[in-house]
């Protein structure tokens, strides 16, 4: 991925610039990921919080997670945040190198088998 790498949301209020290549770049099957995307899994890439600068007002909500925890969206993992490829201003530069959480895929979805499989986290 380019570095420096952009985007935003589809409305324009909140941009970002990123300063350093991702952490990681993932697509998550975790059934809070599928309900929050309306797809059957999120692909995304994961920053640190001091690489990235945002404008605007970020908004956070929280779900039950698998391991029985609240967990608010968006505080999740202090120190690293996750951006969805679709916000990016060229998602083509986007490559998934893992799939996590598989263990809650739907059963018709094709993983990519040039990539590896975590049935859950990493």
């Amino acid at each position: 991925m380019t570095v420096p790498f952009s985007g935003g949301c589809i409305c324009g209020t909140v941009r970002y610039v990123c300063s350093h290549a991702p952490l990681a770049m993932l697509n998550c099957h975790c059934l809070d990921c599928q309900r929050s995307s309306g797809a059957p899994f999120a692909s995304g890439c994961i920053v640190r919080v001091s690489d990235i600068s945002i404008t605007g007002a970020l908004k956070t909500y929280s779900v039950r997670a698998g391991s029985g925890k609240l967990v608010t969206r968006g505080e999740a993992a202090p120190g690293v945040r996750s951006i969805r490829f679709p916000t990016l201003d060229n998602p083509s530069e986007f490559h998934p190198l893992v799939d996590i959480w598989t263990s809650s895929a739907q059963p018709w979805v094709c993983l990519n088998q040039e990539i590896r499989h975590y049935p859950r986290s990493l």
